[in-house]
Order: C-alpha cells, then structure tokens, then sequence
C-alpha cells in the first residue's frame, strides 16, 4: 500500500468513525487511539487533508448542518450561470473540464463503447471509476452497498458496452480529482433533460446547497421538480457532477444513491476545504 493509499485509508476510517458517533464529539484522543496513532501525528494528518480540525469537522457532520447551509449559504445558481463556472471559484469548477454524449450515443446504451473500470481509495470508501477514451463516466461509492452491487448498478447504466478491468487507464484522472488539482476530464452519458440538471448541479459551488426546485429552475424546467429530482439521483459521477449538494426545502438531506453516511461525508469535507479556503 502506498503512503497515499494509507493516508486516505486513515482519513477514511475516522470518517466513518465520526459519522457512526451518531453526532456524539468524540475527542481527539479517542480518534487517534483508535487510528493507533498519536493525537499530534493523526491531527496534523487529519488536518493536511481535510483542511480542518478533527474537532471542527465534526461540526459539519450533524445533520444542523445542511440545514444552516441552505438557510444562509443556499446558492443563486442563476448567478453561477450568468458569471460562468470559474466564476465560483471553487473545487470542482476549476478543474472539470467535460463532453456530452450525443443523444443517438445514448440511444444506444453505449454499443460501441469501450469502458475501462478500476477499484480506487478514497476517504469516502472504495470507489469505483469508469471511464471512456473521452473521460471519466462514472463514480460511484461502495461503502455502504458493496463492491458487487455497485459494480452491477453502474454497469447496468450502459448494458451494450464492452467493460474492460484497466483502472490504469483512470489513474491521471482519479489522481486529479483526489487532489483537487490539475484536469479531470468526464465523458458525461445521459438523456438530454439529465444532462441539462446536472450541468446545473455542476454550477452549485463547494461548500454551498441548493434545493431540487432551484436546480430545476437553472435547468430550464421550473415545473419540472420531480423529474429533475430523478435525474439528479440517476447522475452516473458521483462528486464530480454534485449531486451530494441537492436537499430538500426543509433542509433535510433527502435520498443518496450510494448512501446518506456518504453524502453527509461529501458535504462535511466540502465544507471544511472550503472553510479552510477562506482563511488562507
């Protein structure tokens, strides 16, 4: 194992160990103890990655959380738009750059497609990658449904593709999109109403929300709620495309396809990176 696979391995764990605290403060002794590491080395590593204190970051787990960020930081997505992506400043926006498939492409259920997969770390769980010469096409989090499922659910997405196990193909994009540096390119499959939402919910910045009536309204169909909501769930790139950053009006986090635990993570270290942003 490599000492970046450990570190997202470690990073992995106390997340998981925060979450299933169930919004108990677990203190900085007992997260080191059970990391087997010592309270100064787990706190500097904790906060290299995430950005903030273990202690801080439990803040943004609570389910209070996502509340206050809809009351207070709730996104414009309209001024998003009309400013451009860049324009956000953060995370993803920078350095996603992205291509469509065609509407007779997806007609097709990806015949003619060679699509590569692999198993990657991440500090959600393992995470499964695919993609296409043209990008990655799908990401996806197995912590809470399972390898075998996952895989299943996502290659379903694309039944008349060919799959082939290469995630060295992946590697330069995965590599990218963990450190939020450089260029992670998508290869974006979908109908084109879904597409339209989740270029939508790609122009939501980290660290902020936005309801499934406004990312309808961005999309261009504002009576469209329930449909949008549907395709906001039906997104194949999880965290790249955010749809960890849809909730409901009032304020409750809603459904995650690849579990609420995971969606709670995803929006606490978004949270905390983006926190940590501000005071640089």
């Amino acid at each position: 194992m490599t000492e970046t696979n450990y570190h997202y391995n470690v990073i992995s764990r106390a997340i998981a160990l925060i979450d299933d605290a169930g919004g108990q403060e677990l203190s900085l002794g007992e997260l080191a103890e059970r990391m087997q590491m010592s309270p100064a080395h787990f706190q500097r590593l904790f906060s290299q990655w995430v950005g903030v204190s273990p202690k801080r970051f439990q803040q943004y787990l609570s389910l209070q959380h996502a509340r206050n960020l809809l009351r207070r930081n709730t996104t414009a997505l309209e001024t998003a738009n009309s400013i451009g992506l860049s324009g956000t400043g953060r995370l993803h926006d920078l350095f996603l750059r992205w291509e469509a498939m065609s509407p007779g492409e997806f007609a097709g259920k990806g015949a003619g497609l060679t699509v590569h997969w692999g198993w990657f770390d991440s500090p959600f769980g393992d995470m499964l990658t695919m993609g296409t010469e043209r990008g990655i096409c799908g990401v996806a989090f197995a912590s809470e449904v399972g390898r075998e499922s996952t895989f299943a659910d996502m290659a379903g997405r694309w039944p008349r593709a060919n799959f082939e196990e290469k995630p060295e193909e992946l590697q330069f994009w995965v590599d990218a999109a963990l450190r939020q540096s450089g260029e992670a390119r998508l290869h974006v499959i979908g109908a084109p109403f879904q597409i339209k939402v989740w270029e939508a919910l790609i122009s939501i910045p980290a660290g902020t929300v936005s309801t499934y009536s406004d990312i309808a309204q961005a999309a261009g169909f504002p009576k469209a709620v329930r449909a949008a909501g549907t395709a906001v769930g039906r997104n194949p790139i999880s965290w790249l495309i955010p749809c960890h950053r849809a909730i409901r009006k009032s304020g409750g986090l809603g459904g995650y396809h690849w579990g609420l635990p995971v969606k709670r993570a995803l929006l606490a270290w978004e949270s905390a990176r983006s926190e940590a942003e501000e005071l640089r």
